[in-house]
């Protein structure tokens, strides 16, 4: 069985050591009339090759943290650091290839294009990129060996399991070789088994590979295979601590 993350992370708050680091992030945005204040003044540091869950009700700012820590949304204030690079100071075009480049999405809904094959969904964001296209298939074709669903290659969304699906998802978020891997709720649509398949494939690829990931989560079982937890609560962090079980060579699913 695959353990919880990796221990051996050093949480240093220094250049060397944070792959992110957030400083007083402020968000607002307005719903029905009405101005909401999402984030209010957070400060987080990751460091490399950690992985984090974030934790919190709903409506407590988790995914909108991750949006704006990923530079898929602006914020209001404050700074964000992505592998020493500010975030706020690029300007739109640098910051989508700053994602393309340094950067692997995971999301609950998979988010794969319906009228294109596994291959082609996970080699897509190489091709954007601007990689050869007979080095992206080669690539694709790879990551989808190392995610253990090569047999998938040729089929399309419709026709793989939701199991099926968020692998492919995970070979796409890979495939760039990314700095950090964002997923949001990555197994809130799954079923209980291929939920703890997926967090066993994610704890490999941190464990083997030094993959820095942070997760949005409802599930505490997801939760307590990363190094910390972080809790949020209307719009602030609240908590943040390290992750004592269960201990490496255990998993707990429930």
């Amino acid at each position: 069985m695959i353990g919880k993350a990796s221990e051996k992370v050093a949480h240093k708050d220094s250049v060397d050591t944070a792959m992110v680091k957030a400083r007083g992030v402020e968000k607002e945005y307005a719903a029905g009339g009405v101005r909401v204040h999402a984030l209010r003044g957070v400060d987080l540091s990751i460091s490399r090759g950690e992985m984090v869950a974030v934790m919190g009700p709903s409506g407590c700012g988790k995914t909108t943290l991750l949006n704006c820590l990923s530079g898929l949304d602006e914020f209001d204030g404050g700074e964000v650091l992505v592998g020493g690079e500010s975030i706020s100071g690029m300007s739109d075009r640098r910051r989508t290839r700053f994602r393309a480049q340094k950067m692997g999405f995971i999301f609950q809904t998979y988010n794969l294009i319906p009228v294109l094959s596994a291959v082609e969904n996970v080699e897509l964001p190489l091709l954007v990129a601007g990689t050869n296209p007979k080095e992206a298939r080669r690539r694709a074709t790879s990551a989808l060996e190392t995610i253990g669903v090569p047999e998938q290659a040729k089929k399309r969304p419709s026709e793989m399991s939701g199991g099926q699906q968020q692998r492919v998802t995970v070979a796409r978020s890979l495939v760039n070789d990314p700095a950090i891997v964002w997923a949001d709720e990555p197994t809130g649509a799954l079923d209980s088994e291929t939920s703890a398949e997926i967090v066993d494939l994610l704890v490999k690829l941190n464990r083997g590979q030094g993959q820095t990931f942070v997760l949005v989560t409802h599930d505490a079982s997801v939760a307590r295979r990363a190094h910390r937890i972080v809790r949020m609560r209307d719009g602030r962090i609240e908590g943040d601590e390290p992750n004592g079980t269960p201990g490496i060579g255990e998993r707990n699913d429930g």
